[in-house]
């Protein structure tokens, strides 16, 4: 029984030699040997390969390790994005910021020349703000103004870059003109002019040379008239050559353009770079143009009178004001 203890043993007593590790022979180089599965792997050991250093790397960071950095992409493979990153803003620019627009006729000169490109400020009118006077606005057309006049055909790709905004609108039925006349304005002229807003006369350096302000003509050229709430009475500089509000009187808003048919206010010339120049309102629009003005100055001068006269006694009797006076 003891024999069979004993037997056991490899018969030294030598430490036990691991399955798959060879002996140390004198004379020969040692070469690293990977462990065996379930051995504990000493810190800085060297195992020859690869392998063993990325199995040894998987297994000190564990699964939830952080990744290493990554390789940044190709310009090719990122531009496909740019582009759609670009293509969405354009979109969200002309819905709601700034809009192209082609000058189709002469009705602006000298202002804006046939085949300028102006911007269009498309922001302001979503907070509210409604049109001024002196303004050069787009509009849509308000009830066929633009009927008999030629139709652009644009090509696939003209239409594509205009519904994005990178290219003027070709398709839509737009105008552009000048702002002279406000709801509530009193709007008149009378002769060759000048154009009155609110009985004062406007000095109107834009208008186009060798144009009179008004028209002396029975078709439209005459009026005086009161422009409704919510509307605004526009004009063309040149004068003489402009189906503006004049014109338009028998269409079913009688000349005027609804406020809600405002593209935007046009603010620069954008194209050519040589007509490049920004469209501010003239200076004759800066005087009081308000129809309210002269009732509000006069209740203004009215009040300190009425006072003064409230204040002040009667002869014969102080407790009587000269506002009961009878007689």
């Amino acid at each position: 029984m003891g024999d069979l203890a004993v037997g056991a043993r490899s018969g030294h007593e030598g430490p036990e030699e691991r399955p798959g590790r060879s002996e140390e022979r004198p004379g020969r180089s040692e070469e690293p040997v990977p462990p065996a599965p379930g051995d504990a792997v000493p810190p800085g050991a060297d195992f020859g390969d690869d392998e063993g250093r990325d199995e040894q790397d998987r297994d000190e960071q564990g699964d939830g390790a952080a990744p290493g950095p990554r390789k940044p992409r190709s310009f090719w493979k990122e531009l496909p994005l740019l582009i759609g990153i670009a293509l969405v803003l354009a979109l969200l620019i002309k819905t709601f910021l700034v809009q192209a627009f082609s000058i189709p006729s002469d009705s602006m000169q000298n202002t804006l020349q046939q085949g300028d490109r102006v911007l269009v400020d498309k922001l302001t009118p979503w907070f509210g703000s409604e049109p001024e006077r002196g303004e050069v606005v787009v509009f849509h057309d308000p009830d066929k103004w633009l009927a008999g006049e030629p139709t652009p055909n644009p090509n696939a790709m003209q239409k594509g870059l205009s519904w994005i905004g990178l290219m003027p609108s070709s398709e839509e039925k737009d105008l552009i003109k000048r702002v002279v006349g406000v709801g509530g304005d009193t709007i008149e002229c009378k002769g060759t002019g000048p154009l009155k807003v609110n009985g004062k006369a406007l000095n109107e350096p834009y208008v186009y040379p060798g144009n009179t302000p008004c028209t002396m003509d029975d078709i439209g050229g005459q009026f005086k008239l009161k422009v409704p709430e919510g509307k605004i009475w526009v004009m063309g500089d040149h004068r003489q050559n402009s189906l503006d509000s004049r014109y338009h009187q028998q269409d079913k808003h009688k000349g005027f353009v609804p406020v809600d048919n405002v593209v935007g206010r046009a603010i620069v010339v954008a194209w050519p770079p040589t007509r490049w120049s920004a469209l501010p309102v003239p200076d004759t629009f800066d005087q009081n143009l308000s129809a309210a003005a002269p009732g509000v100055l006069g209740l203004a001068g009215a009040l300190p009178l009425v006072l003064w006269r409230r204040r002040r006694p009667t002869a014969g009797n102080s407790r009587v004001s000269g506002s009961r006076t009878a007689g």
